[in-house]
């Protein structure tokens, strides 16, 4: 799953890098907001990695909280993206005004879903710890769910990375 991520967004950062040098390219100013949500995303790797190694050493207790604080870190960075995208629309750049506003409500929706997933994927861990399903004895779905969780950050600095820089 994360090779056909990596593909989709190596892609469009291609797509990206070659629309850019295109005669009609109109740099477009990033809402900035953006720097407080990668932030807030930068922190939710420390938190999901807490939640790891809690529910690695069967503290279920503190694991349910750890797990819980990232979740809501993934959820306020999703309501984050919502607000620079409203602050976009109301600076009068929309999905098909210039290129470089499509490409960033295509990088950034894209990414958006694909966090959406994973704080999905944190709410039925959360479930499972407090049902007691993880701890010393069985704690890989919670490694893999950490690892799409610095995978999804790693990606969003990547992505933030391209449109303040390219």
């Amino acid at each position: 799953m994360l090779t056909g991520i990596t593909m989709l967004f190596a892609g469009l950062a291609s797509a990206y890098l070659v629309v850019r040098g295109s005669p009609g390219w109109q740099y477009v100013p990033l809402p900035s907001i953006l720097w407080a949500n990668t932030f807030m995303l930068l922190a939710s790797s420390v938190t999901i990695e807490r939640t790891r190694r809690e529910v690695q050493h069967g503290r279920q207790g503190a694991a349910r909280t750890w797990v819980a604080l990232t979740a809501v870190i993934g959820l306020v960075f999703l309501l984050g993206q919502l607000v620079a995208w409203r602050q976009l629309v109301a600076a009068g750049v929309f999905l098909p005004s210039t290129p470089h506003g499509s490409f960033f409500y295509l990088l950034t929706g894209l990414h958006g879903l694909h966090l959406a997933g994973g704080v999905t994927a944190l709410g039925y861990i959360w479930v499972q710890i407090f049902r007691n399903r993880y701890g010393a004895w069985n704690h890989e779905p919670v490694a893999l769910t950490a690892m799409y969780w610095h995978f999804m950050d790693g990606l969003w600095v990547c992505v933030f990375l391209l449109l303040i820089l390219a």
